[in-house]
Formats: C-alpha cells, sequence, structure tokens
C-alpha cells in the first residue's frame, strides 16, 4: 500500500487548507461552492448545479466547498452533504455523499454515498427525501 498521496489528493488537501482559511476571514462560501460548480463541465457541472438546487430548495443547509468541492453544512458548520465531481479523481461517475452528521441511520448498515451518472425526475425525488431525511 503507497504512503505517498496523489497528485489529486494533495491538491484536495491545499483547497481544504484555503477554504479553512478563507472561512476564517469571512469570506462569501457560497460564491466559493458556485465557482468551483462553473468550474466543472459537462455531466459533472449539471448534477452538481442540480444538487445545489435541490439542497437550496428542501433543506436549510449552507452552501461551501469542502476538499474543492460543493458541499453543504448545517447549523453547527458539520458537512451533511457534497458532490465530487467524476473529473476531479477522474473516475467514471460522480459522487454524491453524505457525512457522519446526516441522520440517514438505518439499522446497522446503510449507504452514505452514492455514484450518480445523471439525475432524472425520479432520481431527483429519491434525492430530496435523502437530504430531507439527512437535516431531520
Amino acid at each position: 500500500m503507497s504512503t505517498t498521496f496523489s497528485k489529486e489528493e494533495k491538491a484536495a488537501m491545499r483547497a481544504a487548507a484555503a477554504e479553512a482559511k478563507a472561512a476564517k476571514e469571512g469570506a462569501d462560501l457560497e460564491a466559493a461552492c458556485l465557482t468551483a460548480i462553473a468550474a466543472m463541465s459537462g455531466t459533472d457541472q449539471e448534477l452538481a448545479e442540480t444538487l445545489h438546487g435541490l439542497v437550496a430548495k428542501h433543506t436549510t443547509l449552507a452552501a461551501k466547498t469542502w476538499y474543492g468541492m460543493p458541499a453543504y453544512t448545517n447549523g453547527d458548520g458539520k458537512v451533511i452533504v457534497f458532490f465530487q465531481s467524476a473529473a476531479k479523481f477522474k473516475a467514471r461517475y460522480a459522487t454524491i455523499g453524505f457525512q457522519q452528521d446526516a441522520n440517514l441511520d438505518d439499522g446497522n448498515f446503510w449507504p452514505s454515498s452514492f455514484a450518480v451518472t445523471q439525475l432524472n425526475a425520479a432520481d431527483q425525488k429519491r434525492l430530496v427525501a435523502l437530504l430531507e431525511k439527512a437535516v431531520g
């Protein structure tokens, strides 16, 4: 097992440090999120825009970036849900992930991230239900 970080992982760590500094300096975190989405292309951008719109419409989560990715936090500043583009780590699909503060617990075993290649109406409905449960 390699103990070195990939170029993408190093970039994500630099982004996290810059985000922490920006937050301390009172930067517009939602603008940073929108800038991160605008920097994406194709399907990644469409998916991130859709997630952003659903989060804004159906939750009270606040937008920011997290390791350079669009992310959404609760009132305590804890990341609840994030978007990872396929291009960021050269993956074949984007990921919508939920962090440990999301209220998605369901017995002893539940998903915390989802591979996503598109978000049709049925997918969006399912995602809204997950978002509402996550913040509920």
